[in-house]
């Protein structure tokens, strides 16, 4: 089993910036992707980017694109994920997840194996 604790989301002011970490503990992987995808009742789950693990491939969902950067520490088994100009519709629980599944749609939350609880993000002013 392997363990994944998020942290930083919070409330933020339109324009603003949040850092989300994700730490995975237990039997992680020695290569692994983690990703991002986030929840509203209303938009169900979206990809929202995703990186392997020494951070040399990164996706990203055309909605973040150009105002996130996710980064990868290996060592700490742990990805950090910046987003700034943060609009309203950024608002959502915010869900990190680690898979092994390489040459899959990362953008599919089908193909990672194990999730965290999640981390409110709610933009406002």
């Amino acid at each position: 089993q392997v363990q994944l604790v998020e942290s930083g989301g919070g409330l933020v002011q339109p324009g603003g910036s949040l850092r989300l970490s994700c730490t995975a503990s237990g039997r992680t992987p020695k290569n692994w992707i983690m990703g991002w995808f986030r929840q509203t009742p209303l938009t169900g789950r979206n990809f929202v980017a995703a990186v392997n693990w020494n951070g040399g491939t990164t996706a990203y969902a055309d909605p973040v694109r150009g105002r996130t950067s996710i980064g990868a520490d290996r060592a700490a088994n742990s990805v950090t994920m910046q987003m700034d100009n943060l609009k309203p519709e950024d608002t959502a629980t915010y869900f990190c997840a680690i898979g092994t599944k390489f040459g899959s749609d990362w953008s599919n939350g089908a193909n990672f194996d194990y999730w965290g609880p999640g981390t409110q993000v709610t933009v406002s002013s």
